[in-house]
C-alpha cells in the first residue's frame, strides 16, 4: 500500500542521512581547501579565531637583556546559522518510482548543501584586499605565478595554498596554455601543463599552487564575470554544529511525507593577507 511504503521513511531516515552526507562531502571542493572549525552543542553559535602577527627575532649582545617582544592578537568571529532544504514525497511517487527514493533523496539533499557550502565559501574571493584583474579581461597563467610570487613573498607556506577558478575562467587559462602560436607554448615553457589541459581538459598545477575548478561561483554583476583566488588554507574558515540533520513529518492531507534537510555553519575570512583574488571575464 502506498501510505505503509512511504512512512518506511522514518526507518531509512539513517540511510538518506549517511547519503546526504557523502555526497555533500565529496561535491563540496570548498570545504576541504580552508580551515574547518567544529564547535560542540550547547557551546554557542559563533567561534572566535585568534590571529597571531609575524615576530622577529633580533641578534643580541652577550649578557644584554633580550628586548620584550609585545605580542598582540587580533581575532575573525565565525557566526554558524541554519541553512535547510525540504521536499515532500507523495505517496503515489514512492509506490510509482522504479528509482531509490532513499538515494535520491540523499543526493538532492547532498548536492544542494554542498553547493550552498561552497558558494558561501567562493563569495568570500571578491573581499580579499589584494588581487589582480577588474572583470575586463581573460585570466592568464602569468597572474597564477605572479599570486604565488606575492603570496609565498610574504612567507606563506607553499603547501597549503591553492587556486580556484570557475570553469569558464579556467577555459582561458588552458586556451592560454594550448593555442597554437602562443610563444610559451611552442617554446615548450608550458609542455607539461599543456598537455595535461589539452588530454584530461584540466590544470593541474602551475607555480607549484594546485588548481581547482567549480561551477559554485556565482558572476558578479555581468555573466562571466567570475571572482577566483589563489589562497591559503587558514585565509577562509569554515565553523559547522554537526553536520546534515534531516527529518520527516507525515502530512495525511497531502498523502505525503514532508522531508527537511538542515545543515547549521557560518564562513568568513580569516586572514586577508593569506589570499589574492583574481577578478577576470570569461571569453565565452
Amino acid at each position: 500500500m502506498a501510505g505503509s511504503t512511504t512512512t518506511t521513511l522514518n526507518d531509512l531516515l539513517p540511510a538518506i542521512v549517511a547519503e546526504a552526507m557523502f555526497v555533500a562531502n565529496e561535491r563540496s571542493i570548498m570545504r576541504g581547501l580552508v580551515k574547518n572549525y567544529t564547535l560542540g552543542t550547547a557551546n554557542g553559535k559563533t567561534v572566535t579565531v585568534p590571529i597571531y602577527p609575524q615576530v622577529n627575532a633580533a641578534a643580541i649582545t652577550e649578557g644584554d637583556l633580550i628586548t620584550n617582544t609585545e605580542v598582540s592578537t587580533g581575532g575573525a568571529t565565525l557566526t554558524v546559522a541554519t541553512n535547510a532544504i525540504r521536499t515532500m514525497v507523495t505517496d503515489l511517487s514512492v509506490a510509482s518510482s522504479a528509482s531509490n527514493v532513499v538515494a535520491d533523496l540523499g543526493r538532492l539533499f547532498g548536492e544542494g548543501i554542498a553547493r550552498k557550502i561552497d558558494k558561501d565559501l567562493t563569495a568570500l574571493f571578491a573581499s580579499f584586499s589584494n588581487g589582480d584583474g577588474d572583470y575586463t579581461t581573460a585570466i592568464t597563467a602569468e597572474v597564477i605565478f605572479k599570486a604565488a610570487a606575492k603570496l609565498r613573498g610574504q612567507g606563506v607556506d607553499p603547501s597549503g595554498m591553492v587556486c580556484v577558478l570557475h570553469p569558464e575562467i579556467a577555459f582561458d587559462l588552458k586556451k592560454a596554455l594550448t593555442t597554437n602560436g602562443n610563444v610559451a607554448f611552442t617554446a615548450g615553457a608550458f609542455g607539461d601543463a599543456a598537455n595535461q589541459a589539452m588530454i584530461q581538459g584540466y590544470v593541474g598545477s602551475l607555480a607549484g599552487v594546485p588548481i581547482f575548478e567549480t561551477s559554485n561561483i556565482d558572476y558578479v554583476t555581468n555573466a562571466g564575470d567570475f571572482p577566483g583566488a589563489v589562497f591559503h588554507r587558514d585565509a577562509l574558515g569554515l565553523a559547522m554544529i554537526g553536520d546534515v540533520q534531516i527529518e520527516t513529518a507525515r502530512r495525511i492531507d497531502y498523502l505525503s511525507t514532508e522531508i527537511v534537510a538542515s545543515c547549521h555553519y557560518g564562513v568568513g575570512e580569516l586572514q586577508d593577507t593569506l589570499g589574492r583574488a583574481l577578478k577576470y571575464d570569461s571569453s565565452i
